[in-house]
């Protein structure tokens, strides 16, 4: 009997765990592990996109499809984010076999730039009260200008003129833009929603809040919590592939899947600001191992910091002219240090500092390097050096006291008595000496020249 009972409740284990193993898969939260048919999948966005936020969404996508969840919904506030991100994102999204659903949320949560393509993409958008959307110029073409107050397509859902105040682009700029363009008119198409205004939030950097949008029709729905958002999305259709699907959430719940502790750390490691300050802890601990061997300590983590910060750069969009004049400038201050050159090492250093600082990444939305830290950097940086040139100065206009410098207008006395050459003391040392005049034992006699071992006198008057 006791065996018996013990080989039943490992088997009630077994089951338990099956059911809930597709659910602890990719750090999910629920509560508590429903059946499989039941349970839709959770996923957010929350602040810049980045690769880590790519990766996340891709393998977040692929865990709804192998549990068989009905749809999935991804929650977005985000400020925008790397073209290249966002692109793989809408591509999962494309070739999801199951419905997204977007919703940026919670009230006064945004989807700009790259968020507004992806809440594109997705099968189905909604959006909380009190959030907008919009605002999706690629930052690369940063030359243009919003169209004029009397075109803004908050106001209207008509596509603008070809021509738009503003400065002019260059070729370049004009085929990002227009890529961007067809690119967020094709996924507004495949959605049936306004590619109008599509054009607009690209072309002009036009946003629109919730309600606007709803009118306009480019989202589907506002809801102002999740299980509104449940219930407004019973019954709704779209289309996946060839075929037609339509949801069904009644007693449906959301699973929401965490970012496990890769895409944190990647998440961590790709944040402009970290890259950054590794970067520089990278160069200061080669510099320091070098000026200093055997520190050992300094060497290997500026090794670490600086590997890792190149790997950081690699995914970001990064500026090596840049890169190239932070590293040579945070060289040059620290030169300054060791070979003071009154200021023109450390001020060229820090000037070259600064410039690539602030053009180290091309630039998108949340990813750069804040600039009350590249001032802080800078500032000390700055009064560093200016306490070199003082302590500098101040040992230049110093006496010399030591060497043959130091010996000139020394006061010596004659050893014996000489006419043109002979010997002197000097500091409790008999030195050889020549003098133009002749000198008695025990007179006194000034250093007028020092040749090798030699001392050039004159009598003391």
């Amino acid at each position: 009997m006791r065996l018996a009972a013990i080989v039943a409740r490992i088997a009630a284990v077994a089951a338990t765990a099956a059911m809930i193993a597709p659910i602890c898969t990719g750090t999910i939260v629920a509560s508590p592990p429903l059946p499989r048919h039941e349970a839709a999948l959770g996923l957010e966005i929350r602040g810049a996109i980045g690769p880590a936020t790519s990766s996340y969404i891709q393998r977040g996508l692929t865990v709804a499809q192998q549990r068989g969840s009905p749809f999935v919904v991804l929650e977005i506030d985000t400020p925008g984010g790397l073209e290249s991100s966002m692109r793989e994102i809408v591509s999962a999204i494309l070739a999801s076999s199951i419905p997204v659903v977007a919703y940026v949320a919670p009230p006064g949560a945004r989807a700009a730039s790259a968020g507004t393509y992806i809440l594109y993409a997705c099968h189905f958008a909604a959006m909380a009260p009190a959030t907008n959307l919009g605002a999706a110029t690629p930052v690369s073409i940063g030359g243009s200008e919003p169209a004029p107050p009397e075109q803004n397509p908050a106001s209207s859902g008509k596509s603008a003129p070809a021509t738009e105040s503003g400065p002019p682009m260059s070729a370049e700029e004009r085929k990002v833009l227009n890529d961007s363009i067809a690119y967020i008119r094709g996924l507004a198409q495949l959605r049936g929603r306004n590619a109008d205004w599509a054009e607009q939030a690209v072309r002009g950097a036009a946003s629109l809040p919730a309600t606007q949008a709803l009118q306009q029709h480019v989202i589907d729905l506002i809801a102002p919590d999740l299980p509104s958002l449940l219930a407004q999305l019973n019954g709704r259709e779209t289309r996946i592939g060839d075929r037609t699907v339509r949801l069904d959430t009644s007693g449906v719940q959301v699973v929401w899947m965490k970012p496990d502790w890769r895409t944190r750390l990647l998440a961590i490691i790709t944040n402009p600001e970290i890259a950054y300050g590794l970067l520089l802890i990278g160069i200061w601990g080669l510099l320091f191992e070098g000026y200093h061997p055997g520190g050992v300590l300094p060497g290997v983590v500026g090794v670490i910091c600086l590997l890792v910060a190149l790997f950081a750069f690699e995914l970001l969009p990064t500026n090596f002219a840049g890169l190239a004049l932070l590293v040579i400038g945070a060289g040059m201050m620290a030169a300054e240090f060791f070979f003071p050159a009154y200021g023109s090492l450390g001020i060229g250093g820090l000037i070259a500092f600064v410039v690539g600082s602030l053009i180290l990444f091309s630039g998108a939305p949340g990813v750069q390097v804040a600039l009350p830290l590249i001032g802080g950097l800078a500032t000390v940086g700055g009064l560093v050096i200016l306490g070199i040139v003082y302590l500098a100065t101040r040992a230049a206009r110093s006496p010399v006291v030591t060497g043959t410098q130091a010996m000139l207008g020394s006061v010596v006395e004659a050893a014996e008595d000489f006419a043109a050459r002979g010997r002197v003391r000097y500091g409790g040392e008999l030195w050889n000496a020549y003098s133009a005049a002749p000198l008695r034992s025990g007179q006194a006699a000034r250093v007028v020249k020092v040749e090798g071992l030699t001392l050039w006198v004159e009598p003391l008057r």
